[in-house]
């Protein structure tokens, strides 16, 4: 995996790898799985890059005007 900095909260290696998304919309729940980020090797800890961030944005807006309660995607559903 191609390695991204370093993490500013361990000191670790961010490398390419996936996360999973959530989001409660107050009327619901929103679940987007393997999610495009960069992983700290270390601690885990992740960053979603901001062209991922606007898909997500986009994706969350549907999902509360159609006023779902429990609502679970995969990314590449989504991104195409």
């Amino acid at each position: 995996m191609n390695k991204r900095g370093i993490c500013p909260l361990c000191g670790g290696h961010k490398i390419e790898g996936t996360t999973t998304f959530t989001v409660d919309m107050g009327t619901g729940v929103f679940v987007v799985r393997h999610v495009p980020a960069l992983v700290c090797e270390q601690c885990g800890t992740d960053w979603i890059e901001d062209r991922v961030a606007e898909i997500l944005e986009r994706i969350v807006e549907e999902g509360r005007s159609k006023g779902s309660i429990i609502e679970m995607k995969e990314f590449s559903q989504i991104a195409s």
